[in-house]
Parts: structure tokens; sequence; C-alpha cells
């Protein structure tokens, strides 16, 4: 089991706050698992009926993980993932 550390959580929870918080301001993003490069372009169509969850699994890869429902959805798009770094800074 990895040790964690007060910092590395807080590090940890700062960019899963910083997903939620972009996922709110976007939520026609769970329509990206498609393909992280299709661009949505009428929100009003987007419809999510179940809660959403972001995580930032891998900086490095640029991996989300998007817990919807009961679903798992893998999305690798690393200019989002630097940008929510950016924003939790």
């Amino acid at each position: 089991m990895a040790k964690l550390t007060r910092r590395g959580f807080i590090k940890q929870t700062s960019a899963g706050a910083a997903t939620i918080g972009a996922l709110a301001a976007a939520p026609g993003l769970a329509l990206a698992h498609t393909s992280p490069r299709t661009r949505v372009t009428d929100l009003s169509t987007a419809e999510l009926h179940e809660p959403l969850v972001a995580h930032v699994r891998n900086v490095a890869l640029g991996e989300i993980a998007l817990l919807v429902g009961t679903r798992e959805v893998i999305v690798r798009d690393p200019e989002l993932v630097m940008r929510l770094v950016k924003a939790a800074r």
C-alpha cells in the first residue's frame, strides 16, 4: 500500500475539487469519452440523468476517470488536465 501523507492527500483532493468545479461549469464534458477532440457545440442537448464525479488519475498521461452512476469511463485529455492543475494552484 502506498504511503499517504497529509500534503499528498491535500494535493490530490485539490485536483479532484478543481475537476468537479470544471465539470459543473461544462456539463457536456461527459460526452467527451467517445473522442477527446470532439467539441460539443450545443450544451442544451447534452443530457445527464446520473451523478457524475471526475477524478484525475494520472496527470502525466492526462487521464481522467469519470464516474457516471455505476459506470467508470476513462478519458485521456492532457489539455484539460493541465488546465485543471493550473486552476488548482
